[in-house]
């Protein structure tokens, strides 16, 4: 996953307070690993406010009733059933919903492990719908976490990988964010497939599989002898 600089997500997701956590500023990174801290949009509902804040969180979800870090493998959450999972359910019923920013993602071709930059057909910055929580050990400081939600691949995906991110259109924000009256059945419905045709995919360098790369490179498209097939 990669994801813009700080001051291009505030223009595009816009009317956000600014939180800084505290290994400091976002500064934007092609690479992404979980258990990363990544910027996350999420709702400011102090005193009944309706602004929207960003902060830094633990990507990888720790529960709130967790009893320690790592017990789970929480980077990204299936909607499937996702108010039921014990992992998951408390955040769904606190409405702890939220937007991940990215430019783009990484999936590799299970046949021949060659992996994809995915993005938006104009490769905009696109949002996904994620879940937050706070986990809060003994004699130690809030820690805040996420995790991305996957649903089944579109036909644009499913050549490279069986799942996909939840990719949420600007106009149903408001409503996952819990801006807007939104009903169970009508947050669940947005848990589907991003349009295929919307989007595009593009072979990129194996040096994506090591996370301490960081280059702009690694977005580059290369020539591979087996191209995707798209529809």
């Amino acid at each position: 996953m990669s994801s813009n600089d700080i001051q291009k997500i505030h223009s595009v997701f816009s009317n956000i307070v600014t939180e800084q956590a505290a290994d400091g500023v976002w500064t934007g990174k092609i690479n992404i690993a979980p258990t990363t801290n990544i910027p996350v949009i999420f709702l400011n509902d102090n005193a009944g406010s309706t602004d929207r804040k960003i902060a830094l969180m633990r990507w990888g979800l720790i529960p709130s009733w967790s009893k320690e870090i790592g017990k789970f493998a929480t980077f990204n959450a299936r909607a499937e059933g996702l108010d039921e999972k014990p992992a998951y359910k408390n955040a769904w019923k606190a409405n702890r919903r939220c937007l991940i920013p990215a430019d783009s993602f990484f999936e590799w071709r299970k046949s021949d492990k060659q992996p994809f930059a995915i993005g938006l057909g104009n490769k905009g910055p696109m949002a996904f719908a994620g879940l937050w929580d706070i986990w809060t050990p003994q004699g130690q400081p809030p820690l805040y976490s996420c995790t991305v939600i996957t649903t089944e691949a579109n036909a644009l995906m499913s050549g490279i990988h069986p799942r996909m991110p939840v990719i949420l259109d600007e106009e149903h924000w408001p409503a996952w964010l819990g801006e807007v009256p939104t009903t169970q059945n009508e947050l669940k419905a947005l848990m589907t497939p991003f349009p295929a045709e919307r989007m595009t995919a593009w072979p990129v360098s194996k040096d994506v599989g090591n996370v301490r790369n960081q280059g702009a490179e690694l977005t580059d498209e290369i020539a591979v002898s087996t191209p995707i097939s798209l529809f």
